[in-house]
């Protein structure tokens, strides 16, 4: 197997590239010491059957750029094939703000194709390929050079079943028409507010106990200065405190650094230096905030007046339809939705796009009375009205 360290063989292997119809792609990074991912190889592979199509790209290399790469990335007569490819797509927009055009996720085309929610590679490799995928290397160190030829055949594997596996996929998508199901999930992955990590957003991500506005402030105001921290210094954001010692600072409202000291869950080298001064500066912000400019959660599901009995039948129905559709049910519509659109609600995901085609139209007949449910042996069969 052939490992790219220079830009000129990256430039040849993806010249080659742009005359095939497509090239898969995966990549091993570290993100466990750090707030970015750190890329440390990148996987390709062109059609074909065996291993001297695919190679692997060293970019901890010193002279090598990935411009060529990126370069493919953005010729769209190229299909570009990942599995999960989130994670891989977030390193190459932070790295040079570019999302692989067009993209093919086999991961959703898979869920889309009746293989259950978020299937992993290796199920696939087994039930498409009927092959097994070694998990020896699967905890390596990427970032250590060199690699034993255990961890290179590990890393290629990702790429080199992933071509029998997009072919398989993509023959079926073309059978059943929902090719367009898939193209509306990777809007999504290739969207930039996707991966628009906003300081002063991430409060929302922090579970409480309490919806009080004043906390809220503070809890607001704690978030966005660790997220801050933590992309400036490249640290995971965890490592500048926890989720649980920001609500208890939250709570306990510290305002010297003595206080800080007497906190419980606070990691020791948060209670001095830049840390410390971070978080009672935004103690204090968030005790001054204007009651006009606090958070106010979203509490609008908190009114909805649910029909419980017209929710058990949208159960009903959803599994009725995602069992013909072969789709996992919580693809179409978590339980939360369900009840939201039994209340009333009619801003919900299942109810436009592909999910309105299998579930969301009939889903508003229901509940507009126009259709009824009735069950014949297993099965459950709409009934008109």
């Amino acid at each position: 197997m052939k490992t790219l360290t220079t830009t000129q063989e990256l430039q040849a292997f993806c010249d080659t590239a742009r005359t095939h119809p497509y090239v898969t792609v995966d990549t091993e990074f570290l993100r466990e010491r750090t707030y970015y991912s750190k890329l440390c190889l990148v996987q390709l592979a062109m059609p074909g059957d065996t291993d001297d199509t695919a190679v692997l790209v060293d970019p901890l290399a010193g002279d090598i750029s990935l411009e060529p790469l990126y370069e493919l990335f953005r010729d769209e007569s190229v299909v570009k094939v990942f599995h999960a490819a989130r994670q891989d797509l977030e390193i190459f927009w932070v790295d040079a703000g570019v999302f692989p055009q067009p993209l093919f996720d086999t991961q959703v085309a898979a869920m889309v194709c009746g293989f259950g929610e978020q299937v992993g590679y290796e199920t696939l490799v087994r039930k498409i390929v009927k092959q097994q995928v070694d998990k020896t290397s699967r905890f390596t160190d990427w970032s250590r050079r060199p690699l034993s030829e255990a961890q290179k055949t590990y890393a290629l594997a990702d790429v080199t079943h992933l071509r029998r596996i997009y072919e398989h996929l993509a023959a079926e998508l073309d059978k059943t028409g929902r090719a367009h199901w898939v193209a509306e999930e990777l809007k999504i992955l290739t969207n930039p507010a996707t991966y628009d990590i906003r300081p002063e957003e991430a409060w929302r991500r922090v579970k409480t106990r309490t919806n009080s506005a004043k906390f809220l402030a503070i809890v607001r105001e704690l978030a966005a200065f660790r997220e801050s921290h933590a992309q400036s210094s490249d640290v995971p954001r965890n490592r500048v405190y926890k989720d649980d010692a920001l609500v208890e600072l939250a709570s306990a409202k510290p305002r010297t650094h003595a206080d800080l000291g007497g906190l419980r869950l606070l990691l020791r080298e948060a209670r001095r230096g830049a840390v410390a001064d971070g978080i009672l500066a935004a103690v204090e912000k968030g005790m001054a905030c204007p009651p006009d400019q606090m958070p106010k959660p979203d509490r609008s599901r908190e009114k909805l007046q649910v029909n419980p009995a017209l929710a058990d039948l949208l159960r009903v129905l959803l599994k009725s339809k995602t069992e013909s559709a072969g789709v996992a049910a919580k693809l179409i519509a978590p339980s939360a939705d369900l009840d939201a659109i039994a209340a009333g609600e009619r801003n919900v995901p299942a109810l436009s796009g592909w999910r309105y085609e299998v579930f969301g139209e009939d889903a508003l007949r229901l509940c507009d009375g126009k259709i009824g449910l009735a069950a014949k042996g297993q099965t459950v069969r709409v009934v008109e009205l």
